[in-house]
């Protein structure tokens, strides 16, 4: 079998070269691209594979990227790194069908979890819908508050709006939070937020 191609597309030398290496050592082909345009101009041509998506980029940032892709319906899966912590855009990202996203620096694991999980949905996107279904029944499990608060995440909002919002206080929402997280079964906000996605959440 060939080697699974990911396309890493980021406006900065130094980590292409550090996640290239990390992915070609692991058995990954690897193909960079020095900005989102450069990538959407080529897109037609090039090998099917996952996209590394860079969110900050001049010219084009990697929202603008994604939206494109969409409608010109390239359906290679898309993980989004984000160098800013910022989980608004991290949520449109993946409310807009990215599969997972990275906070730079992040680590070889995570990385190679993520681009993984991307072939997944590449091999399998008859899985969907019972993806939903799953995610329906799993998000049924969560009391009416921490649903309260993970449609809040859903919608890219931060602890203080949601506390704001439903009328308690910041650490109280902290603690649903971390009570949805122990009965999703997940361990980061990107997890959480894939299941309340697949549910109908934040849409």
């Amino acid at each position: 079998m060939d080697k699974r191609l990911v396309h890493i597309v980021d406006d900065e030398e130094a980590l292409r070269r550090s996640t290239s290496y990390a992915l070609k050592t692991s058995g990954y082909s690897v193909k960079t691209w020095t900005s989102g345009a450069a990538f959407l101009k080529e897109v037609r041509q090039v090998e099917v594979g996952c996209i590394l998506l860079d969110i900050r980029m001049p010219d084009v940032d990697g929202i603008e990227v994604q939206r494109i892709l969409a409608e010109r319906g390239v359906t290679m899966p898309v993980v989004i790194m984000t160098g800013h912590g910022d989980v608004s855009t991290a949520v449109r990202a993946m409310r807009a069908g990215a599969v997972d996203f990275l906070e730079k620096p992040f680590d070889k694991a995570s990385l190679l979890r993520a681009i993984e999980m991307a072939f997944e949905r590449l091999e399998n996107r008859a899985g969907a819908v019972a993806r939903a279904a799953e995610a329906e029944v799993i998000i049924g499990a969560l009391t009416p508050r921490e649903r309260d608060v993970i449609e809040g995440l859903a919608q890219g909002l931060p602890n203080k709006t949601i506390a704001y919002d439903l009328g308690i206080s910041s650490r109280t929402v902290e603690v649903h939070r971390a009570n949805l997280m122990v009965k999703l079964g997940v361990r980061s906000l990107s997890d959480a937020l894939r299941i309340a996605f697949a549910a109908g959440l934040g849409v």
